[in-house]
């Protein structure tokens, strides 16, 4: 049912600032860029998604078994895993493969409303990097790179005409009640608000001490923080449940370490799209956190008898 899962929420805000930022802020973005984006999320999720299935039930070939062990044994429609005793059934994991393609989507639309290309290749190098990582970058079926910001940097490195535009959305006071509401609706239906909260008060209140040290007006400091990529990153991406710490004590570590880090390479290296390097360089520290403080991993929904909605989501 629609709204029931929290990415639907997701879907709806980020189509909504996408449209927002055309007609309010007339971007120059094209809309065969964006579909480009989209389609690319898309067909990489499906592509990748159903080969892991497909791999994970081939327990005949050894350097996959080694790695999947856990679904060895799976044949017919019910099967057993051997090793665990759990049966499973290949149509609600054949679902989970189907709705985490509203993942894909969602980095889809994250990218279009981020990243900024001359050409059509470049984005679709950044939406299939974005969605690949997942399946590579992972450590106990869980990915620690935020797809999304993953596909960004990859552009940035690979690619000679990406950039992203962190002043794209101005200084007006009604984008940041907006984004505010909506991530806000977001959060709670994740739970990941500490990360938000701390990741922003941290880094206000470093520039703040920055600002008052600098004998700068009150208006430098405003234009510093009403940045409306920087609150889209803090609600929407750096509280990625998939992806980030699963305990909070771990979750506001990895914050205060991000925020501190896009601080100085803001201030003392210049760099306008630091929020997104900070992220991509911590990204792995998740998986530090996650071993000194243990906690349920998050899961877009709970069926109960099937661990493949942590390898496709």
């Amino acid at each position: 049912m629609i709204f029931k899962d929290a990415r639907d929420y997701q879907i709806l805000f980020l189509s909504l600032f996408l449209v927002l930022g055309i007609g309010t802020r007339d971007w120059t973005i094209r809309p065969e860029f964006i579909l480009v984006a989209i389609a690319t999320c898309l067909a990489t999720q499906l592509v990748m998604g159903y080969g892991s299935f497909f791999l994970a039930q081939k327990s005949w070939i050894p350097a996959f078994a080694g790695m999947t062990g856990r679904f060895a044994g799976m044949t017919g429609l019910d099967s057993t895993n051997h090793q665990s005793g759990k049966r499973y059934n290949h149509f609600t994991d054949n679902f989970s493969v189907l709705a985490s393609l509203k993942s894909a989507l969602i980095t889809g639309l994250g990218l279009s409303l981020l990243l900024r290309a001359d050409n059509y290749t470049t984005i679709a190098i950044a939406a299939f990097l974005a969605i690949a990582s997942k399946f590579i970058f992972q450590f106990n079926h869980k990915h620690f790179f935020n797809p999304g910001n993953f596909g960004i940097i990859g552009a940035l490195l690979l690619t000679k005409d990406a950039w992203v535009s962190p002043g794209q959305w101005g200084e007006d006071w009604w984008y940041l009640f907006l984004f505010l509401g909506a991530g806000g609706m977001v959060l709670k239906r994740v739970g990941r608000w500490d990360t938000t909260a701390t990741f922003l008060a941290v880094y206000a209140l470093l520039e703040v001490g920055r600002n008052f040290w600098l004998g700068w007006t009150f208006d430098v400091l405003c234009h510093r923080l009403m940045s409306g990529s920087l609150l889209l990153f803090a609600l929407f991406m750096i509280t990625d449940p998939r992806s980030i710490p699963n305990a909070r004590i771990s979750r506001i570590i990895w914050a205060v370490s991000i925020a501190i880090l896009t601080f100085l390479l803001r201030n003392y290296f210049f760099m306008a799209d630091a929020v997104f390097w900070a992220l991509f360089t911590l990204s792995p520290l998740t998986l530090v956190l996650d071993y000194l403080w243990n906690a349920p991993r998050f899961n877009w929904w709970k069926t109960g008898n099937s661990p493949m909605g942590e390898i496709y989501s």
